[in-house]
């Protein structure tokens, strides 16, 4: 495949070469195979995956999803709470994300199916709801409206995604977590996940990389003056 890069950008963060195995799930005609799990809007800015999945465990803020959505040049989706914010709060924050021009809202697994409902009936995007423990109420969760389900069950997650899979059917689009290997991805997408959420390296790891580099370049070249 032919490849344009350019001498400042070519520096970004790339996804796993397994994910592009997911079926992808077509959201307003955009297929999405991966989601770029991030809150650094350094990394929203520098990455080749089809979507940013922007939760973080504090009470959602507006000025985030506003601030994600103004740098990001794939679609977000926007948390909006689910654990200690739910209820009106997030119903009101989800509306507001989809204003401010959220592809999809995303609720932590506590939500209650009745708040997944009103959210459902609120907004015009798809609201996206977690589930992480084979204890949660998968069904009810979707029977309640959520248009996609994303399974975050760590080392499990594999096993879940396929348990999730026999309850949904085979056409009920699912996000799952890959975990840190191609291996770990390629279970997750065999298991019946339909794209996969990518946690990159912190721009603190990067930064480190390339610091080393640079040490090691300073060091090379005041080596080589000696000698001359």
């Amino acid at each position: 495949m032919p490849k344009v890069e350019t001498s400042l950008r070519k520096k970004i963060i790339t996804v796993p070469d397994v994910i592009y195995k997911a079926s992808g799930i077509l959201l307003m005609r955009r297929r999405i195979k991966s989601l770029i799990f991030t809150t650094d809007i350094s990394i929203m800015r520098n990455h080749n995956g089809n979507a940013l999945m922007v939760v973080y465990p504090f009470t959602p803020e507006l000025v985030i999803t506003q601030a994600a959505i103004s740098v990001a040049n794939v679609p977000v989706f926007a948390g909006v709470g689910g654990g200690t914010t739910t209820g009106k709060r997030s119903i009101g924050i989800a509306f507001q994300a989809e204003l401010m021009g959220a592809a999809a809202v995303v609720v932590n697994s506590p939500t209650p199916n009745s708040v997944i409902k009103s959210m459902s009936q609120t907004v015009d995007i798809p609201v996206v709801a977690t589930v992480a423990s084979f204890y949660d109420d998968i069904a009810g969760k979707a029977e309640a409206g959520a248009s996609i389900l994303n399974i975050s069950g760590a080392r499990e997650t594999p096993a879940l995604v396929k348990r999730v899979r026999e309850i949904v059917g085979p056409d009920y689009p699912i996000i799952a977590t890959g975990g840190p290997t191609d291996e770990s991805i390629l279970l997750t997408i065999q298991a019946g996940a339909n794209a996969i959420t990518f946690t990159p390296p912190t721009t603190a790891e990067i930064f480190a990389e390339s610091m080393i580099k640079y040490r090691n370049d300073s060091e090379r070249k005041a080596r080589a003056a000696d000698f001359e």
